[in-house]
């Protein structure tokens, strides 16, 4: 049987999903102790002592003060830029730091002399500077002190994390890029007169390089691969070359069992994603999540009536997501019957009869499941059930419309249980299997 190209068209119902957030590496924390030399040698820690930072290349400042234990720390300094420290306390000389980079020095730890606390400014720091780069010791500042081990360590460390902060976020750029870029050009691919399967799939998976879990591009590779097997194997079967013919229905197999795990996959993600706040997307999340489920369901039905007919029980519970997903009637209706011919196709005669029966109970005039019921009974062999199937197959042919495909071939199989069987439909048809009758 030929089968007729499928047109679900995801691509323009996608919207990209945020799925990365670039961290930031604009400010960076500094911190150190301060100390005071005493009569003995020995250094104590200066609690309230005074740390004024100024930036140098731009006007910028602020002002913090040392806790009980002589410490200080300060998450709000802007990474970039050189600045100067200025410590001061009572009783104490200032000292200070010029030219520094957080970015390369982000622990800085000061001794100070007793003096007469003073606390010089940055004018007054500049107004030293002739002095101090010849070497002088004016207004009491002292030398900068040298770079502990403690301190240079901690630097190390701020310094590594920055650097994986800069990659981390040049990769996250280049795998939008290259995201942005794959999604458009596949959807373009797949919506060309007549479609680039070829060019669309090649697009979908180099954007999946780069963000293997991307949902919007797992979603649409399925669709994409569901249908260039569609095209391989309807080609395939026209080929009078029987190899040829082989080759072609095993690449529509395996597009459409890659087709099944993309669309699996990004249901898993999906599934477990939880968008919240202010700036989540909850429209384009639920019509991802649409997309997701019913890209599935349509390549698992592939999968379970032309690869592996073991996997009809998977392609049900799928189509089951779908029909549940479904909110209008009619469509939703269409689905079932759709589902139950896919049972059957797929050579599941239990879960068709079974599913069949539950759409019945329901509704038992619906044709699509009286002819399924119909033909998975006697397709089970058992001669006690070909009047149950013939009663079925006649319920169908007398409810469903002329126009319905399917209703000829139907008659065929009735005629042949009429003939060849000696079976005779009876005049009213049975509520449900097992020989109950409804008036």
């Amino acid at each position: 049987m030929r089968f007729k190209p499928f047109f679900l068209i995801v691509a323009t119902a996608l919207v990209l999903a945020a799925s990365s957030v670039i961290a930031t590496a604009q400010m960076t924390q500094i911190s150190g102790r301060v100390t005071l030399k005493q009569a003995d040698g020995s250094e104590a820690p200066v609690a309230g002592a005074q740390i004024d930072i100024y930036r140098t290349d731009i006007k910028w400042e602020t002002h913090i003060k040392t806790g009980k234990k002589g410490e200080y720390m300060h998450a709000g300094i802007p990474f970039v830029g050189t600045y100067t420290i200025i410590v001061s306390a009572p009783g104490a000389r200032p000292n200070f730091l010029t030219d520094i980079r957080f970015s390369q020095r982000p622990v800085n730890d000061f001794t100070l002399d007793p003096g007469d606390g003073s606390r010089p400014t940055l004018e007054q720091l500049k107004a030293m500077g002739a002095a101090l780069a010849g070497g002088g010791n004016k207004g009491g500042a002292t030398t900068a002190p040298v770079e502990s081990k403690e301190a240079k360590a901690a630097r190390e460390e701020l310094e590594r994390k920055s650097r994986e902060i800069e990659e981390g976020n040049k990769k996250i750029t280049e795998s939008n890029e290259i995201v942005s870029r794959t999604f458009k050009a596949g959807n373009d691919a797949l919506a060309a007169t007549p479609p680039r399967f070829d060019e669309a799939v090649t697009q979908f998976r180099e954007g999946l390089a780069a963000r293997p879990d991307e949902a919007a591009l797992l979603i649409n590779l399925s669709e994409a691969l569901r249908r260039r097997g569609v095209d391989r194997f309807n080609a395939a079967i026209k080929s009078t070359d029987n190899d040829v013919k082989l080759q072609g229905l095993d690449v529509a197999k395996k597009d459409w069992t890659d087709a099944a795990q993309a669309a699996s996959k990004a249901v898993e993600i999906i599934s477990k994603a939880a968008p919240t706040g202010e700036n989540a997307n909850q429209s384009s999340f639920a019509q991802n999540k649409i997309a997701a489920i019913n890209t599935r369901a349509l390549a698992m039905r592939l999968v379970a009536t032309k690869v592996d007919q073991s996997q009809a029980q998977a392609a049900l519970t799928a189509n089951q997501a779908m029909i549940e997903a479904e909110i209008d009637p009619a469509k939703k209706a269409k689905l079932k019957g759709e589902t139950l011919q896919m049972l059957f196709d797929a050579g599941a005669a239990d879960l068709a009869m079974a599913e069949s029966q539950k759409v019945l109970t329901e509704d038992p005039d619906n044709p699509d499941a009286n002819r399924i019921m119909g033909l998975a009974l006697y397709s089970t062999g058992d001669k006690t059930k070909y009047q149950q199937a013939a009663n079925h197959l006649q319920h169908y042919v007398d409810k469903a419309p002329d126009t319905d495909p399917l209703k000829a071939s139907t008659k065929d199989a009735l005629d042949y249980l009429k003939t060849a069987e000696n079976i005779k439909p009876e005049k009213s048809q049975p509520a449900r299997t097992g020989g109950r009758r409804r008036p």
